[in-house]
């Protein structure tokens, strides 16, 4: 029984440990090239750009084709729809403010470096309209943020630019939680995610029904 224990309390010890890993994600774009790291126990691992594929050599001898690639390829399934995701965005919500209520100082976004500068020599008045709304999202949503998540050093810059017609933007962004933190909230957004996906599933299977001619009025003899 001893023996039991001393390995249910390591399995315990371990289990723990893996809950206070630091996990994330850092992406920047600098206006040409976009990079994507992963960021284990703060070890960045580069996912894009991705490495290049070593070349096949020119004498290796071609692979069959397999019996699977021979058939004929199924039809694609029904793919969500605009009204699929807003209903998926509407489910998500409630229960994401619930998490971010209780788990929200887990989470830590550093950097956060964001630069908008809209190009307005064509249509300076539709700039200045949609840098007004840019403002408006940003100091609408940046409260928010702070007040729910761990936020050090935010940097936003947003401007107008009437000599140009191009719009720049660069960032730097990166996010990191507790696995233990994202354990919870990935458990508190299951059900909603759930509900939705039989709701879609149901929708999905009727607009197939309806497509294969069930419900359409015979035509007249």
């Amino acid at each position: 029984m001893s023996v039991l224990f001393w390995i249910l309390g390591v399995l315990l010890a371990l289990l723990l440990l893996i809950c206070l890993l630091r996990v994330g994600v850092r992406t920047a774009y600098d206006g040409e090239a976009f990079t994507l790291d992963l960021i284990i126990v703060g070890i960045p691992i580069r996912v894009l750009p991705a490495k290049p594929k070593k070349e096949k050599k020119a004498n290796e001898k071609k692979e069959k084709p397999s019996e699977q690639t021979e058939k004929k390829e199924k039809p694609p399934s029904a793919k969500p729809t605009l009204s699929d995701i807003l209903d998926l965005i509407r489910a998500l919500l409630p229960a994401l403010k619930r998490a971010l209520r209780r788990l929200g100082r887990s989470v830590r976004i550093d950097p956060l470096d964001v630069s908008v500068v809209l190009g307005g020599s064509e249509e300076p008045a539709d700039a200045a309209e949609t840098y007004g709304n840019l403002q408006a999202l940003v100091w609408t949503l940046m409260p928010w943020l702070e007040r729910h998540l761990v936020i050090p050093h935010p940097h936003i810059h947003t401007d107008v630019d009437f000599t140009s017609a191009r719009t720049d933007a660069t960032f730097r962004l990166g996010i990191s939680a507790r696995v233990g933190a994202l354990l919870m909230i990935g458990l508190i957004l299951l059900l909603p995610v759930l509900r939705w996906y039989l709701a879609y599933r149901k929708k999905a299977t009727n607009r197939k029904d309806d497509t294969n001619g069930n419900g359409k009025e015979e035509p007249a003899a």
